[in-house]
């Protein structure tokens, strides 16, 4: 209070606690909107959206891999209720991440709009004045000359040549002669802001495209044996994950044919025996009205039909099956994709018999490429190729637990309202079967065929087993776009890094007998370069001076 150097309305020696204004609704819902739309809002919202879409890659999604997601909940029957009710299964639909989507997307737009309207004004804009002391910038530089004729057209003319260069440099520029001074006013470097303002736009338009280009977007994925042909229709899909505007009128109609599925094997002897080589999936593609085309699936190298995008997902062995009841009927035959557990094709299956037996039957299978017996009497296959194939089977009969519109996968099989009949601890020993045979199955059933699929006079086993292809089709609208945006913020962000933005300064001031030229910079923003600028400008800008009388007396300070 006694302190002379104090003001005596300062707030220290106010008698009564200052008393801030009320904001009142409109005050606050401005504030918010203030700090929303605030860039480091932004960029808080964007590390949150990163951090958020972490869940997504640890836990397997249902638009992505439902059978992922339902295996889950099998091997954590504890955990998994607790991650559902989190939305963890649906992260990228979820309340919370569409949360922190929509708040990133007000808060860009919100940035972006204010800036882009400052800084269009700011593009129709004159340079600035040339400042009155040119001496107090940091990068100043000063070079005289003399002349024996008129010093203001001496000025004049440096000023407009000066103008003319940094024209040509690409800066804009705005000539402010004074009485008794002559100056051009120079700026560049607004592509700076361009690049920024391109960077944060094309990061709301890649928003708009997942958003908006995700209800168009559609993923399902079918298994195709040899032989077999798929029609592009939600009732041939195995699994289907539709965006929010898609329906089965949206589909583009096409078919598709697996004519084959080539597998190369590292021979036995080589180094790597056994690894499996290259992948190809040899398919007939048709639209309505249109000519068969034919395609390959590589792994890595999806093949294009109609706008969708069809990737290779797995492979495997589908043994055709032939059952038939104890009168020859046959109530069975079909090629069974069994799913492989090991790199040498050792395959497990299912086979469910509805109708046409007695009871219902389950049987439970694996299928061995090249069958081997280990010294535990365990059965496997040390080899991916057909050289020995067998299939085993264990047989169940009684309530296969379908009746009742419970849905059933089709790889699975639930035993407990079955008796089994053959193999395990049943007394009768498991069914093995190699192509082209025949055996009786159990309590008199019938017979069950594994049929030899190899053409007439082939060789050996080989394309004796159908194989089967697991295909993902896939049809992704935002993809384009989203790659368009990717594109633009990364073309904008060079910019706004490498872009310097500065102004520039020629004066020529007449003097007595001759001009004083002063050229001076001024960088917005960080430019370590700026003093060679004033150097290269200088030296290029001397070279048009006049040289009338003694040259050598001008000086660069």
């Amino acid at each position: 209070m006694t302190d002379p150097l104090r003001p005596s309305d300062h707030a220290d020696s106010a008698a009564d606690d200052v008393t801030q204004p009320r904001l009142g609704a409109v005050g606050w819902l401005r504030w918010g909107w203030r700090q929303l739309t605030s860039m480091r809002t932004a960029l808080v919202l964007l590390l949150l959206l990163a951090i958020a879409a972490v869940p997504g890659s640890l836990v397997p999604q249902r638009t992505a891999d439902p059978n992922g997601v339902t295996q889950y909940f099998t091997d954590n029957p504890d955990l998994a209720p607790v991650l559902d009710k989190l939305s963890l299964f649906d992260v990228y639909s979820s309340p919370w991440f569409s949360a922190i989507y929509l708040l990133l997307f007000i808060s860009l737009i919100g940035c972006v709009l204010p800036r882009t309207k400052h800084h269009w004004k700011a593009l129709r804009s004159q340079p600035p004045r040339t400042p009155a002391r040119l001496s107090r910038l940091d990068d100043h530089r000063t070079r005289t000359i003399e002349v024996d004729g008129d010093a203001d057209a001496v000025a004049a003319a440096a000023v407009e040549s000066a103008a003319a260069h940094l024209r040509k440099s690409g800066y804009r520029v705005a000539r402010y002669d004074s009485r008794g001074a002559f100056s051009v006013s120079a700026e560049r470097g607004y592509l700076r802001e361009t690049g920024n303002l391109l960077f944060h736009g094309a990061l709301v338009g890649v928003l708009i495209a997942v958003g908006v280009g995700g209800g168009f977007t559609y993923t399902g994925q079918r298994v195709l044996v040899e032989g077999q042909a798929f029609s592009n229709s939600l009732l041939d899909y195995s699994s289907f994950n539709p965006g929010r505007f898609v329906g089965g009128d949206t589909l583009t109609p096409y078919s598709m044919t697996l004519d084959s599925f080539d597998v190369t094997y590292v021979p036995p002897g080589q180094p790597g025996s056994g690894q499996a080589g290259d992948f190809v999936a040899h398919v007939t593609t048709q639209a309505p009205g249109a000519d068969p085309q034919d395609g390959e699936v590589r792994v890595n190298h999806p093949l294009d039909v109609q706008g969708d995008r069809v990737y290779l997902l797995g492979n495997g062995y589908a043994p055709t099956v032939t059952i038939r009841d104890a009168q020859g009927n046959e109530v069975f035959h079909d090629s069974v994709a069994f799913l492989p557990q090991d790199a040498n094709m050792t395959s497990l299956g299912v086979i469910k018999v509805a109708d046409g037996l007695p009871q219902q039957l389950g049987l439970l299978g694996f299928f061995y490429p090249t069958m081997d017996v280990l010294d535990s009497g365990a059965l496997t296959s040390t080899y991916g190729a057909l050289e020995y194939p067998t299939l085993t089977l264990r047989v169940y009969e009684g309530d296969l637990g379908i009746d009742d519109g419970t849905p059933r996968s089709v790889y699975t099989l639930d035993p407990s309202g079955m008796t089994q009949i053959a193999g395990g601890d049943s007394g009768t020993p498991a069914l093995q079967l190699m192509p082209g045979q025949t055996e009786n199955l159990p309590n008199g059933l019938g017979t069950i065929t594994f049929e030899n699929e190899a053409p007439a006079g082939a060789v050996g086993y080989d394309q004796s087993v159908k194989r089967f292809a697991s295909l993902s089709i896939h049809r992704d609208l935002a993809g384009p776009w989203v790659l368009g945006f990717a594109l633009l913020a990364l073309f904008g962000l060079l910019a706004a890094l490498f872009v310097p933005r500065r102004r520039m300064w020629v004066k020529a001031t007449p003097r007595d007998g001759g001009v004083e030229i002063e050229y001076a910079g001024l960088a917005r923003g960080e430019d370590p370069t700026l003093a060679a600028a004033v150097d290269q400008l200088v030296d290029r800008h001397s070279a048009t001076l006049p040289t009338q009388s003694h040259p050598d007396t001008g000086k660069v300070d």
